[in-house]
C-alpha cells in the first residue's frame, strides 16, 4: 500500500497490504553505545571479548534491533493515530551484526473491529526486520489498536 502523506483508518485496510521501511545502516559504535546504556553484556560491548561469546562475535542486542524496528515502522505504516500497541511477540532468528542494513517488510494478516468498543478495531501485523542480504534478524507479530472512521454510536 503506497498513497505517500496520507493515513489510515480501520476501514481503509485489507488483510495482505504490505508496508516496506527505508533502511538503516547500524555501525559497531552504535551497537556498543547503545549496549553500554541498556544491555551491557560483552557480546553487545566488547568486540575483542565477544569473539570468545555464544555470538562469535559483537552482534547488536535484541532490543536495539526492536527500536530500530519501531523507528521504522512508525515511519512506514501509516495508520491514523499512530502505531498503539496491545501486544506483541518478538523472535532473534539471526543476530544482527555492525554493517548490518535493516529494513523492515510487514504484512496486516488481520482486521477485527472491536465489537465493544465502536471507534477501533485491532490490527495484527507481521513485520520483517532483514539485513542487507535478505536474512531475517527480527519478526514481530503485533496487535495494534487502529482507529476507525467517525460512525454514529
Amino acid at each position: 500500500m503506497s498513497n505517500a502523506g496520507a493515513k489510515y483508518y480501520l476501514e481503509d485496510l485489507t488483510q495482505g497490504d504490505q508496508y516496506t521501511s527505508r533502511t538503516h545502516a547500524l555501525d559497531a559504535e552504535q551497537i556498543i553505545a547503545y549496549a553500554k546504556q541498556f544491555d551491557p553484556q560483552i557480546f553487545h560491548t566488547d568486540p575483542v571479548l565477544a569473539q570468545q561469546s555464544f555470538f562469535a562475535g559483537l552482534a547488536a542486542s535484541g532490543w536495539h534491533t526492536a527500536g530500530i524496528t519501531m523507528k521504522l515502522l512508525v515511519e512506514s505504516v501509516p495508520f491514523v493515530g499512530g502505531l498503539v500497541g496491545a501486544g506483541c511477540e518478538v523472535t532473534w532468528p539471526q543476530a544482527t551484526r555492525p554493517d548490518d542494513i535493516l529494513h523492515v517488510q510487514s504484512e496486516i494478516i488481520s482486521i477485527t473491529p472491536s465489537r465493544t468498543k465502536k471507534d477501533r478495531g485491532i490490527v495484527l501485523l507481521e513485520s520483517l526486520t532483514k539485513n542487507q542480504h535478505g536474512a531475517i534478524v527480527q519478526r514481530m507479530l503485533s496487535k495494534l489498536v487502529v482507529r476507525r472512521k467517525n460512525i454514529e454510536l
